[in-house]
């Protein structure tokens, strides 16, 4: 306070003994940045620098392909092609064997089917009914499709399960090899295989029911199978950890899903294309081009197949993986326990609401 016994303003003119007069500084007191006497111009001052302020929170760990917090649309995506360049072998290889298994084994049962089966329709009686043409056609079409059927639906749990299991160690960025993927699916693949045949009927139940509640149910129930590899679960508590984990983000979870598959139906078209015009898709759909060949059509069909599953399965297989583990971290802070198992510090958390 001044001698009057009011409050100084800023541009009060009374100064206390100890200020310098304006313009001058008391040493010590220099603006940092400030050319001292005897530096030149550019050399570093004699003291650090401080480093520059962070707003905002730490970023969280990433000891594998995300971050270990909530993730957004373009880290789910990008973190399952991050584990296919990380995990080639584990992913991309077993991918491929698998593929060509089932595709080759279904191409034989196919042609063995085919040309076996043919006395079911040149048996017949001239006096044979178009009912009884139609029976034999479709005793046909059951004896060749159902093998395949079968052969598709194991070598797909195999699938899922082993790139399910690679996927949840890309999370905590851990080696793994196939073997002991496949070690750890092993005791489950009975629960598995059940739980994928289930699923199936399900939705397909569903879908016969007016299509709408197919859909829901394939989206609800679509983490089941990843709750039953990763959490060991039962069939029944599988199928209730998905729906307790969708519910409430039932539209984010159906979008990233059906985004997912449409960037590997596109993916898989570009592959499919050329080699079934190559086959005689071409003469087929324009009229020009090679004649068709029933037999290497089917051929270069499933060699098209191959290779489009191999490069599809794991990227939506990861997908699925990582919105699974998201919404554990979003309902169940997951991310703590992810960062004790990667050995890393755990995320912070937000400061506690009085």
């Amino acid at each position: 306070m001044t001698e009057s016994g009011g409050w100084s303003s800023p541009d009060d003119q009374s100064r206390r003994p100890q200020d310098p007069p304006p313009g001058q500084q008391q040493p010590g007191q220099e603006h940092y940045g400030q050319q001292q006497p005897g530096q030149q111009y550019g050399q570093q001052p004699p003291y650090p620098m401080p480093p520059p302020p962070q707003w905002g929170p730490p970023p969280a760990a990433k000891p594998g392909v995300i971050p270990l917090r909530p993730l957004g649309l373009g880290e789910i995506l990008d973190g399952a092609v991050a584990a296919i360049r990380s995990y080639p072998k584990q992913m991309l290889g077993v991918s491929a064997v698998v593929s060509t298994i089932a595709n080759l084994l279904s191409v034989g049962v196919m042609f063995f089917m085919i040309y076996q089966t043919d006395w079911l329709s040149t048996s017949l009686p001239l006096s044979a009914t178009e009912a009884d043409r139609a029976i034999a056609d479709l005793q046909a079409t059951l004896i060749i499709t159902i093998p395949s059927i079968i052969i598709t639906m194991l070598v797909g749990t195999f699938l899922n399960g082993v790139l399910t299991v690679v996927m949840g160690k890309a999370v905590l960025g851990q080696p793994v090899t196939i073997g002991e993927a496949w070690n750890h699916i092993k005791p489950r693949f009975g629960a598995l295989l059940g739980l994928s045949v289930l699923y199936t009927l399900i939705v397909i139940v569903g879908t016969v029911l007016l299509i709408i509640p197919g859909v829901w149910l394939y989206v609800l129930l679509s983490l089941a199978s990843t709750a039953l590899i990763l959490e060991g679960a039962t069939v029944g508590k599988a199928f209730g950890r998905s729906r307790l984990l969708v519910t409430g983000a039932w539209w984010r979870t159906c979008g990233i899903l059906l985004l997912a598959v449409i960037m590997a139906s596109l993916l898989a078209q570009i592959v499919q294309i050329p080699l079934i015009l190559a086959g005689g898709g071409l003469n087929a759909a324009t009229g020009g081009g090679f004649e068709p060949n029933n037999d290497l059509m089917l051929l270069l069909t499933a060699l098209a197949t191959i290779i489009a599953e191999t490069i599809t399965r794991p990227f939506t297989s990861g997908v699925t993986t990582l919105i699974y583990v998201d919404r554990r971290m979003r309902r169940e802070g997951m991310d703590i326990e992810l960062a004790r198992q990667a050995g890393v510090a755990p995320p912070p958390q937000p400061p506690t609401a009085w």
